[in-house]
């Protein structure tokens, strides 16, 4: 049976970006190739420029497709999925190319002139709805504001991963984000939910 054009379409697309994430992340922005990502996905020259019409915008989708590599992989909710978001996080950027090279594109992308701060607001849009959840939960301390708390935590875990890649090669990254939750947990919520959340570092770890 002939697969339907439109779910075609989404496949092709998906193996342009993976494609694009390994070129991007092997040769960076300025050494990547339009032609070079055909070839390695398999596809031509011309199905690359149908989805993205410059490498400008294909950089765009691979730095934007990050939540794609993450969410699915969820199961809590409220102040736990807050949590478990970091560490699924923490595991798949070791082996999960396209969000290794979307992080990467996202901390870069001014060394070659795009200033798109998506990446960040889709995620403390992410976030943010984890906290308001649990708000509505009783699970947040009295005055914590959503919002401000999202925001906090995306650049918190920003520079976290730019440190442990320089210290261990993100080896230590889970470590890391679950040292950060032992600090901030107190601080967002009451003692006895503080305490039951989960922080094992091998729950992000299924299918990383």
């Amino acid at each position: 049976m002939q697969e339907p054009k439109q779910e075609r379409s989404v496949r092709t697309r998906d193996q342009i970006l993976r494609a694009a994430a390994e070129l991007l992340e092997e040769h960076g922005y300025r050494g990547t190739r339009m032609r070079e990502v055909a070839r390695l996905a398999g596809v031509t020259l011309g199905a690359v420029y149908f989805h993205f019409p410059d490498k400008e915008a294909m950089a765009r989708a691979v730095m934007n497709a990050q939540p794609e590599t993450v969410v699915p992989y969820l199961a809590s909710s409220g102040l736990q999925r807050l949590v478990d978001i970091t560490l699924v996080w923490s595991w798949r950027l070791r082996t999960d190319l396209l969000l290794r090279a979307g992080v990467q594109l996202a901390v870069e992308q001014g060394a070659f002139g795009v200033r798109d701060a998506t990446s960040f607001t889709d995620w403390e849009k992410i976030l943010e709805a984890c906290l308001v959840e649990a708000a509505a939960n009783g699970e947040l301390r009295e005055g914590v504001d959503p919002a401000e708390v999202a925001e906090f935590i995306v650049g918190t875990c920003t520079g976290t991963q730019l440190h442990s890649q320089l210290m261990s090669g993100r080896a230590d990254l889970t470590d890391r984000v679950v040292r950060m939750w032992r600090l901030l947990l107190p601080g967002l919520a009451p003692d006895a939910v503080a305490a039951a959340i989960d922080l094992d570092p091998l729950r992000g770890k299924a299918d990383a």
